[in-house]
């Protein structure tokens, strides 16, 4: 088994020290750990809510001039949003931007799951505009996150809209039964008020003014 597959390894068993002692070893062996390598001691760390140390592995690997593709920065995406850091978790996306890497469905996922662990739902549906814009559609991923963050928020209206934009996507809601409940039980007349996101919302039916 190789390193790689190894430190994957102990990433699905959410075991992430070892993951770390096993990027250590490499460096020790004179192997020089590649993309595949971080990317997937990254990911045992968000698994592991260990978010300061996916951050840290992923300065190491601009350091090592191995240069973060995609799926590392969203694997690190994904780890910030595991740990209830939004904030770190878009600078992500937009360091992403500068290094003229453009985000994908997985990218725009973890961010928007992040914003809606972080009951930030006017910045989750300025992602979801943005996802349009970039012509990515939006899976199951984001939007739960986006009708969880709009329940938090008490953004009834447009939690209500993604649901029935989901519906029509042939596409299941995964959020808590609570938020889910709280959503179908509230009228459309609550009032969400006029739409904060964005330029980048594309006023679809969720963010209307």
């Amino acid at each position: 088994m190789s390193y790689s597959s190894a430190i994957s390894a102990c990433g699905r068993g959410e075991q992430w020290e070892r993951a770390l002692a096993l990027l250590g070893e490499m460096w020790k062996a004179k192997l020089e750990p590649g993309v595949v390598s971080y990317s997937a001691a990254i990911s045992a760390c968000g698994k592991g809510e260990q978010w300061e140390r996916a951050l840290v592995l992923l300065s190491e690997m601009w350091k090592a001039k191995l240069e973060p593709g995609v799926v590392s920065y969203s694997i690190a995406i994904s780890a910030c949003g595991k740990g209830e850091q939004w904030e770190r978790a878009l600078a992500l996306l937009s360091e992403m931007r500068e290094a003229k890497l453009k985000p994908d469905v997985m990218s725009y996922s973890a961010a928007i799951s992040a914003c809606g662990k972080g009951e930030q739902w006017q910045r989750a549906l300025a992602l979801l505009g943005e996802m349009w814009k970039a012509k990515l559609e939006p899976g199951v991923v984001c939007y739960s996150a986006g009708i969880s963050a709009c329940g938090k928020g008490e953004q009834w209206q447009r939690a209500l809209a993604l649901l029935s934009e989901m519906r029509e996507a042939r596409l299941e809601p995964n959020v808590s039964p609570t938020v889910l409940e709280l959503v179908l039980v509230r009228k459309a007349g609550s009032g969400s008020g006029p739409c904060r996101c964005s330029a980048t919302c594309g006023r679809r039916s969720w963010c209307r003014t």
